[in-house]
């Protein structure tokens, strides 16, 4: 059953007491990343392959469903062209959660962009915990879902 988070403004993602931060250089334009990240939402499950759904649920709502059955009602906090792309999941069946947002940061690089996500977290101390174990395998996502946003949007 889904259970309502804290809100959480952009300021929560620089001062979350759980900070898991990636980076990666593509290929692709900062404004083609953009388009992919805000624009296109039901795109996402082209190209991160966690993700089974992903759709606008009006005005600055979505609702995303992970492989393995983790869900997110989510608020678009900053939509920034082509820079900054933020959220918060207002819900979610993850136990343990009691705050999340997650920042997409893109800056140019040569004729490409550095992408750099954050994911910001407070929840219970085995939640805490839960996420500095798994830090290998999000980077690992991340990693491999951004390198397919980059083929992803060449194709479009």
């Amino acid at each position: 059953m889904a259970r309502r988070l804290r809100p959480v403004d952009p300021g929560f993602i620089g001062t979350a007491p759980v900070r898991l931060v990636f980076a990666r250089n593509i290929s692709a334009s900062p404004e083609q990343v953009f388009r992919a990240l805000a624009e296109d939402v039901p795109g996402w499950t082209e190209w991160f392959a966690a993700v089974m759904l992903a759709r606008a649920t009006g005005g600055s709502g979505r609702e995303i469903r992970l492989r393995g059955g983790t869900r997110f009602a989510e608020t678009v906090l900053v939509a920034k062209a082509p820079e900054v792309y933020a959220y918060r999941i207002d819900s979610t069946n993850a136990p343990g959660a009691r705050a999340l947002a997650e920042e997409w940061r893109l800056t140019p690089r040569g004729t490409g962009t550095r992408v750099r996500w954050t994911l910001a977290a407070d929840g219970t101390a085995p939640f805490r915990f839960f996420l500095t174990l798994a830090r290998a395998g999000l980077g690992r996502a991340f990693r491999d879902a951004v390198t397919s946003l980059d083929g992803y949007v060449s194709r479009r």
